[in-house]
């Protein structure tokens, strides 16, 4: 790993301020920019530019304006996938995400971690973890979902919760810090 972009994808230390980084962030806030002023009619032009900044998405991607991201290009989304306003994706990992998902107003989806010593946070650098989430989720508005994350299957994320660990398919899971509520049967 020589590039801190390299290292930033591998879950290492990197420096955020790298100027490759800062480019390719500042592509992405463009896109996001663009898209949030386009007007809902003109669906052509927000399909393009939202194909410019999340390219591995699937069929029918739908995302209120507005929405933001640091890069894009490390968000995968599956078909059939809607966000509401305001949600945001700090994608300096991977984040996946399945089929059939919804996403409430104010979805914060999180993968950069800063070190606990305060020594080693002040030199600026930064680490992360990928976040996954399964397919048939729904994530009640205004939830937060940390670094490291995974939420499987056909599982329910109420509304204003913050996911610490992980949530195991068919879960109803809610709360500061989120917990299984109960398990969710057909």
């Amino acid at each position: 790993m020589s590039t801190e972009k390299e290292k930033m994808l591998a879950g290492v230390l990197y420096t955020p301020a790298d100027p490759e980084l800062h480019a390719l962030r500042s592509r992405a806030h463009r896109l996001c920019q663009e898209y949030s002023r386009c007007d809902v009619p003109e669906q052509e032009a927000r399909s393009s530019i939202l194909k410019q900044l999340i390219p591995h998405q699937g069929k029918d991607l739908y995302i209120e304006a507005p929405f933001f991201c640091d890069y894009g290009v490390n968000i995968t989304i599956g078909d059939h996938v809607f966000f509401n306003f305001n949600c945001t994706i700090l994608d300096t990992m991977p984040v996946a995400i399945g089929h059939y998902c919804m996403f409430g107003p104010g979805v914060q989806i999180y993968t950069p971690l800063h070190p606990m010593k305060a020594a080693d946070r002040n030199t600026g650098q930064e680490y992360a973890k990928a976040v996954i989430i399964g397919d048939s989720v729904w994530v009640g508005g205004n939830v937060t979902i940390l670094p490291g994350v995974h939420i499987g299957d056909h599982c329910v994320i109420g509304a204003g919760s913050v996911v610490t660990q992980d949530v195991p398919p068919n879960s109803f899971a809610a709360g500061n810090p989120a917990r299984v509520i109960k398990t969710i049967t057909q």
